[in-house]
């Protein structure tokens, strides 16, 4: 399908609009609308052009990812992933803003750092080799 040009939007379903928006904005998002619709959805959006739409109808927020933090593995997807030009200085702006960095790995292709939301959905930053 060469019709295909770009991701649109990640959609991210979230316990509360509040906590999620500010989790958010930490990372450079700008709040752009909603709630709106039925479901509802709220959006966010990076100056790079990333979206996010938050979905707002979780009924908790989970003390565990259940695609991530059991030992049963379900099919989903498991994490977003954002390129960076500058790991060193997204870990840094992590430490000020103090989220935890959960995992930090290097390979052949590059490195990542990984965190979690309020909702313990994984982000990972990546850097190319």
């Amino acid at each position: 399908m060469n019709e295909i040009t770009a991701i649109d939007h990640i959609g991210i379903r979230v316990f509360n609009l509040d906590l999620a928006r500010a989790f958010y904005e930490k990372l450079g998002f700008i709040f752009i609308t909603g709630p709106v619709g039925s479901e509802p959805v709220a959006i966010m959006r990076h100056p790079c052009g990333i979206v996010i739409n938050f979905i707002l109808n979780a009924v908790e927020s989970p003390h565990k990812n259940i695609l991530m933090d059991i030992d049963e593995k379900h099919a989903g997807y498991t994490h977003i992933a954002l390129h960076v030009t500058d790991l060193n200085a997204i870990q840094s702006t992590l430490n000020t803003l103090d989220i935890a960095i959960t995992e930090n790995k290097g390979e052949n292709f590059g490195s990542s750092l990984f965190i979690r939301d309020q909702d313990n959905n994984v982000i990972e930053f990546h850097q190319n080799a």
